[in-house]
């Protein structure tokens, strides 16, 4: 591989096509066994994982476990990227299938466990991230479908375009856009009964 990218952060913003050539030419390298693409990869998309993989009823612990595990899924995986590909789409479809896992894996143990009691969960420590700064918004996306849901983080949170996470979700555009039409819709009538409270 000829191509050679800069690992210092860049300015032209999430979702843009420089940030995905970047990503790519960075995946390109670590394929190659480049540590210091990998690195950079790590540094550049963790915190929009973390922000897909977290759940307002999910602790940071268990958010890092799941990030985790969506890095050594990505490893695991490297060699099946296409570098005429998005980047994106590929590290998202990996991080949903991550997150599907552990939602089944927490389903079956919650099926089989019996609980004493329930330990109150801590409040949030102070912070600037979008999950601690409106937790009632977090809170109303839980209560979407999770395919809707999983759109909205994607092209919301994570910036993505509708075309990626198309792929991300083996779906269409069409289908996507209805998906986060219906979502838009079910989160203004949950807004509204909010208000009314």
């Amino acid at each position: 591989m000829g191509r050679t990218a800069t690992l210092t952060p860049i300015s032209s913003g999430i979702g843009s096509l420089h940030d995905e050539e970047e990503l790519s030419i960075l995946m390109g390298q670590y394929q190659g066994g480049d540590r210091e693409a990998a690195a950079a990869l790590v540094h550049r998309l963790s915190p929009r994982l973390y922000r897909y993989l977290a759940t307002p009823h999910t602790q940071a612990a268990d958010v890092d476990d799941l990030l985790q595990d969506c890095w050594m899924r990505i490893h695991r995986s490297r060699h099946t990227y296409r570098a005429e590909d998005p980047l994106l789409p590929w590290v998202f479809a990996i991080a949903r299938h991550t997150k599907l896992d552990a939602y089944r894996r927490r389903r079956f143990r919650r099926t089989k466990e019996q609980l004493v009691s329930t330990v109150p969960e801590p409040p949030p420590p102070a912070g600037t991230s979008p999950e601690r700064r409106y937790p009632e918004l977090l809170t109303l996306l839980e209560k979407l479908p999770a395919s809707q849901r999983d759109v909205l983080l994607m092209l919301k949170v994570s910036g993505m375009n509708v075309e990626e996470v198309a792929r991300a979700t083996s779906s269409t555009a069409g289908a996507i856009k209805q998906r986060a039409h219906r979502a838009y819709v079910k989160l203004r009538e949950l807004i509204e009964k909010e208000r009314q409270r």
